[in-house]
């Protein structure tokens, strides 16, 4: 694996993504960087009183610092995406009936899908932290169309049961988002607007 350089006087930064996420290491992949992906250790529970977009960023935050210790001198991502509707989250559900039940809480209705962002420089301290929402309206699902979707793509590791890279598309009326690659997990707009911060050279 090549290093990451900022330019010939730089020191090296090993760029890496903490997640265990398939979607987020081909996101990633788009930059045309070289990475290396580990798996962070985190609990994913909301604190008491937190909002769903403090807990995504927070959680973005977490599983960067939760892998800084064995990379010294590196560029960290991290990130995390919760579901919600006014007072009430919708996280991975875990198993088809939790899944079952997301769906049909979130037809017809607005949900908004906030994906937390971060990149740790472990070389400086530097933290750079941003959250970019997505609108996101569900159709008016049947109980048959849910369990159709359920039977063919597995969802039940997605915020919110849906795959909006896959077939879970076809659930939706609309997206409405500022970066179209927040909704699959990694708002690839602004990472690349932290990389530049941190003297990382993109087209």
């Amino acid at each position: 694996m090549n290093s990451l350089t900022s330019s010939p006087q730089a020191p090296q930064l090993r760029l890496v993504l903490a997640s265990t996420s398939s979607f987020r290491r081909e996101l990633l992949a788009r930059l045309q960087l070289p990475f290396e992906v580990v798996s962070p250790l985190t609990d994913e529970t909301a604190l008491p009183n937190e909002t769903p977009a403090q807990t995504a960023e927070r959680l973005a935050v977490s599983k960067a610092q939760a892998v800084s210790s064995r990379f010294p001198d590196a560029l960290i991502i991290g990130s995390d995406q919760v579901a919600y509707r006014d007072d009430q989250s919708f996280g991975k559900p875990g198993n088809r009936s939790n899944a079952v039940a997301q769906l049909r809480l979130m037809r017809a209705k607005e949900v908004i899908f906030h994906t937390g962002l971060c990149l740790l420089n472990t070389a400086t301290g530097r933290l750079q932290v941003c959250g970019v929402p997505t609108l996101v309206r569900f159709r008016d699902l049947s109980d048959r169309e849910i369990e159709s979707y359920l039977d063919r793509e597995n969802a039940l590791n997605c915020a919110g049961s849906a795959k909006s890279e896959g077939l879970g598309i076809a659930l939706l009326d609309y997206l409405r988002c500022d970066d179209p690659t927040a909704l699959i997990g990694l708002p690839l707009i602004a990472l690349s607007r932290m990389l530049r911060a941190e003297g990382i050279s993109l087209p």
